[in-house]
């Protein structure tokens, strides 16, 4: 059973990518992240309490996913969309061991902390803007 979430949160521990043999398809991505989302509470004056936060492991399932392990970190603040499922395994002693789990549509990284963004040169060519066509649309809005 999963569930739709969003939530937001910190980064734990170092970034993990795996790529998983998918027969003889090209190995499919993984990028594994562990997220403590938090849930602040206002104590009055500027200090706040976290109440009910929980870890939880995120993977993102991405052609990019090697890529997206270079940009993340730990400490890194980030919004996480996706599905959460619980998960089932057994221990060494057999024992069985359930855990929550976000397999993520999203991750996006939030500004916090950041101190710069250097973005990639865009290998495609963005498309000349027609004057006239903007000028046009802009007159047909009114009707």
């Amino acid at each position: 059973m999963a569930t739709n979430f969003w939530g937001e949160g910190n980064i734990g521990t170092k970034p993990e990518f795996r790529e998983i043999a998918s027969g003889n398809n090209e190995p499919r991505r993984l990028l594994r992240l562990n997220v403590y989302f938090d849930n602040p509470i206002s104590k009055g004056g500027g200090e706040y309490e976290d109440r009910g936060g929980f870890w939880a492991g995120v993977d993102l399932w991405h052609k990019e996913a090697e890529r997206y392990s270079n940009l993340y970190c730990k400490g890194m603040r980030v919004l996480v969309i996706g599905r959460m499922i619980l998960e089932k395994w057994e221990d060494d002693s057999g024992n069985e061991c359930r855990a929550m789990k976000v397999q993520a549509s999203r991750v996006g990284i939030l500004p916090h902390r950041i101190d710069r963004v250097v973005m990639m040169v865009q290998e495609r060519p963005v498309p000349e803007v027609d004057e006239q066509m903007v000028i046009r649309l802009s007159a047909n809005e009114g009707m």
